[in-house]
């Protein structure tokens, strides 16, 4: 089964000081033991290695391309979802609702056809999707 993985949820795996990273690096394993379908989008790659770049530096960017990313599927954002992502991002009113990187993941979600999302954003579960972690 597809799990789609959010910038929140990489950084709670990588990341020691994050509040959620215990019970991320358990959600982690499970879902390596269980041979789980992993994606994520181009959006939230090029977002979460942004933050590691400017948080964590280089060598940790270095690592988590090396140790994580290898069993992660990445759904390539091609115009058509970026116009249709940025759609319902700008859709929402005021501020506060899902990023453009969250509403591309939705996107890939619908693509993938999961409710299932590894994240600590609460708007997944207020859309009523089947948040892990």
């Amino acid at each position: 089964m597809s799990v789609y993985l959010d910038t929140s949820a990489f950084c709670a795996i990588v990341d020691s000081s994050d509040a959620n990273h215990q019970t991320a690096a358990a959600t982690w394993q499970r879902l390596l033991r269980d041979k789980e379908e992993l994606w994520t989008s181009s959006f939230a790659l090029t977002e979460t290695l942004a933050l590691f770049h400017n948080r964590l530096g280089t060598d940790v960017v270095r690592r988590f391309v090396d140790d994580n990313l290898p069993v992660v599927r990445i759904h390539w954002v091609e115009q058509v979802m970026y116009a249709t992502a940025l759609g319902a991002m700008l859709a929402i009113p005021g501020k506060g609702g899902p990023s453009l990187t969250d509403c591309a993941g939705l996107e890939v979600m619908r693509l993938l056809r999961t409710r299932r999302v590894f994240a600590y954003d609460q708007h997944y579960a207020d859309l009523g999707l089947d948040v892990l972690g």
